[in-house]
């Protein structure tokens, strides 16, 4: 089960179901049985820039950002257990969303997966372990994991 918290301030108001959904279809798909814990929060170009600049040294806006409770492999503790945060820039995934043209939903269910996927343990340093998360989300959001 997961326990979810989102707060978002701009762009047009996306329902917490549709955030639930994306989380439950990963959980199930990967077959994790715990609880948790996930807040979400949706922010304008000049948060994202800020926290993109704090918290990596990158002066620039991105589409999302994963603050994952612990580093590394993923501990769950008694019942309930906070992952962390995942910050999705709204106008970022607008212009992405025209950019790879499909529709702005399914950039933003696309960031949260990828999010997410941080947030459990995952990383995309590499060329290797970002080839293996696109392939994971893809696999996510049509529905099937071998």
């Amino acid at each position: 089960m997961i326990y979810l918290e989102v707060n978002q301030k701009i762009g047009k108001k996306i329902p917490k179901f549709f955030w639930q959904f994306w989380l439950n279809k990963t959980v199930r798909i990967l077959k994790i049985k715990k609880k948790f814990e996930v807040s979400v929060a949706v922010v304008n170009d000049e948060s994202i820039k800020k926290l993109n600049r704090i918290f990596r040294g990158k002066n620039k806006v991105t589409d999302v950002l994963s603050f994952a409770e612990s580093e590394g492999q993923i501990k769950f503790f008694g019942d309930k257990n906070f992952l962390g945060e995942i910050i999705i820039c709204y106008p970022q995934a607008v212009r992405q969303a025209k950019a790879f043209r499909h529709d702005v939903a399914q950039e933003i269910a696309n960031l949260l997966i990828h999010g997410f996927l941080h947030l459990l343990g995952y990383d995309d340093q590499t060329e290797k372990q970002s080839k293996v998360m696109e392939e994971l989300a893809e696999k996510i959001i049509k529905g099937k994991i071998k």
